[in-house]
């Protein structure tokens, strides 16, 4: 009997040891996938591919920009094609992806958009976006933004050198992850 026991407990705890890097594995597979996500969108853009600018969200998207309405899918994907379509102006975005955390088919990322417009009388004017992508896979396998919240960055003289110990990272990545388990919840039914 102890033999079984003892056999059992082995292989349990054998399980959970190629469990949790098969589980690593997946989590940076997903990010790796949502990262390309966004690149390719963000050289579709650049591109002025007009037709390829939706494909990164989803019909359900919802979205807070700058403090305006909330906003849907419709709304984002008409915005984006009227802009490349204006041939008396052109745009580009660079993307720089702070973090990705991804949770199952969940992934959120802070990121900051600097988005580039150049006028017809050659003068740039430069939008810095930081913000926050909610992006759940969908049933074909890829990710698609189903949430983000954007806002343009403050104007300020340069910050003084940090002194002492830094909680903003540690805060951001608690705040993230319980955001992950919230979306978690409300799809499983667990929040009411």
């Amino acid at each position: 009997m102890m033999l079984n026991d003892n056999l059992l407990a082995s292989t349990l705890v054998a399980l959970a040891l190629f469990a949790l890097p098969a589980r690593a594995v997946a989590e940076s597979s997903a990010e790796s996938e949502v990262r390309a996500a966004l690149s390719k969108w963000t050289a579709d853009f650049n591109a002025g591919k007009a037709e390829a600018v939706c494909s990164l969200f989803a019909p359900e998207l919802a979205y807070d920009f700058r403090g305006y309405p909330e906003r849907g899918y419709r709304d984002v994907c008409a915005r984006l094609q009227r802009s490349l379509g204006d041939a008396s102006k052109s745009y580009s975005y660079a993307l720089d992806i702070r973090e990705v955390l991804v949770s199952g088919d969940l992934a959120v990322v802070r990121l900051v958009w600097t988005l580039t417009v150049t006028l017809p009388n050659g003068q740039a004017v430069t939008s810095v976006e930081p913000g926050m992508d909610v992006f759940r896979r969908q049933a074909d396998g890829t990710w698609k933004i189903i949430r983000y919240l954007a806002y343009q960055a403050p104007e300020r003289a340069a910050a003084p050198e940090p002194r002492g110990l830094n909680l903003v990272p540690m805060f951001a990545a608690l705040f993230f992850k319980s955001l992950i388990w919230l979306f978690a919840a409300f799809k499983t039914g667990g929040v009411q």
